[in-house]
């Protein structure tokens, strides 16, 4: 009896990466938001490297300000893994009982101060792949230090970014790595550098989530967002904003 010969198994069809701004745009967009905020940088207060990656670390789940109220106090005891490790898991407990899951980020400090201390001779690694072995460090953490204290041009993809990339239509993506990896393909060589503080600064005080301040937003003639939000000045007439982009 023949067999009949088995179909073979149809192609995975790749998936197609979201549209977005196009160069021309994109590019517009930047030099925009670069004018803005010709200097950005973290609202994170930080020492050094080290204290850098703590203060990130801590800033998960809370706010910057919240951070740093709690680490002034911190660092000025404790601005090295060794100083911190002197200090101890209650000793940093202590400090920043204000933020959010404070216990387990006195573990993590603790836990990648001696980490820093045993494999890295006290010092922060420049690598992203070194950074994120350390406890209660992942992509996004490791992506802010090698930007801000070591000059990378990466870009960490907070809530904030991701808001701001799929509303305008920079970089749209499901998720925060796709998202980044938009960004990566799209930001133009000359605003890499900046790209993530000038989006999260943005996102953070003019593209915010529930009521973005679109009538103050130096890109709302870029953003491809329908549902504007009108001047408050203007109630009762039409906005003039309108939709912007295809």
């Amino acid at each position: 009896m023949t067999k009949t010969p088995a179909k073979p198994a149809p192609k995975k069809r790749k998936k197609r990466a979201a549209p977005t701004l196009g160069p021309e745009k994109t590019a517009r967009l930047y030099a925009a938001l670069a004018e803005d905020r010709p200097a950005p940088k973290t609202e994170l207060e930080y020492h050094n490297p080290y204290t850098l990656v703590v203060a990130v670390a801590l800033s998960a789940q809370a706010t910057d300000v919240g951070v740093n109220k709690a680490t002034k106090k911190l660092f000025k005891v404790a601005d090295t893994p060794e100083k911190m490790l002197a200090l101890g898991e209650d000793g940093v407990a202590d400090h920043i009982k204000t933020i959010g899951l404070w216990r387990n980020k006195a573990k993590n400090v603790i836990a990648l101060s001696q980490l820093l201390v045993d494999e890295y001779d006290g010092k922060v690694p420049e690598t992203r792949e070194a950074l994120t072995k350390l406890p209660g460090v992942g992509r996004k953490t490791a992506n802010v230090v090698l930007n801000e204290a070591f000059g990378h041009e990466t870009i960490a993809v907070d809530t904030h970014i991701f808001r701001v990339s799929n509303r305008t239509g920079l970089a749209p993506g499901k998720t925060p790595d796709e998202v980044e990896a938009q960004l990566e393909r799209v930001t133009p060589d000359e605003f890499r550098k900046g790209a993530h503080h000038w989006l999260i600064l943005h996102g953070r005080y003019v593209c915010t989530a529930r009521k973005p301040k679109c009538w103050d937003c130096v890109i709302a003639d870029i953003c491809k967002f329908k549902d504007k939000t009108p001047d408050p000045a203007r109630k009762g007439k039409t906005s003039d904003l309108g939709p912007k982009g295809p």
